[in-house]
């Protein structure tokens, strides 16, 4: 079981625009044929987290509350909790939980939940960075896209070094760079 932050980004390591549109991704020759790997991966995963911001733009994009078929169709019955300080509405059916509550006491419900598969974490990045910051971080899918955006959502506002990062994977779909690398955790003194 391992806890997985799999995204895509910017050339530049952005993962979505300032106004948080993420409208250059899928115009990029070849977006849906990468997608397409998506389902070998969620075959592995037993629970999700996202920001409200991911949760938001997923709301808005795929208009899920009037559709939430699409919701089953992707993520199925897998438990996701949405960390957010506001109230947010859920997917009809979906199986959503709205939290406050830090990334440790959550990742272990999370555990409990996802049984022998992996975590995925959608992101944003200062999500992701908390994850980190606690030691549950243990790998790094990402799909470099042919764009720069010049500015936006970090990919990981985090300061995260080589000798915590070992490079696993390196394929390429279509116009898609995908690395994959296993996080090491912070060593404290």
């Amino acid at each position: 079981m391992a806890t997985i932050y799999y995204t895509a980004t910017s050339l530049d390591g952005y993962l979505a625009t300032a106004d948080n549109s993420l409208d250059w991704l899928f115009e990029v020759p070849g977006a849906t044929e990468a997608e397409s790997g998506l389902d070998g991966f969620l075959a592995g995963i037993g629970a999700l987290a996202m920001g409200s911001t991911t949760y938001e733009w997923v709301l808005q994009h795929e208009n899920m509350l009037a559709e939430p078929h699409k919701w089953q169709e992707w993520y199925a019955e897998r438990p996701t909790w949405v960390f957010s300080h506001r109230d947010l509405p859920v997917i009809p059916g979906a199986d959503i939980r709205v939290t406050s509550d830090g990334v440790r006491e959550v990742h272990a419900q999370m555990v409990a939940a996802a049984g022998d598969r992996d975590i995925w974490l959608m992101g944003g990045g200062d999500l992701v960075g908390q994850f980190d910051d606690a030691g549950l971080l243990d790998r790094v899918m990402v799909s470099i896209t042919p764009v720069t955006l010049g500015g936006g959502a970090p990919l990981l506002p985090r300061d995260i070094r080589s000798d915590r990062l070992t490079l696993t994977s390196v394929h390429q779909a279509g116009q898609f760079a995908e690395l994959a690398y296993d996080v090491k955790p912070k060593v404290t003194t």
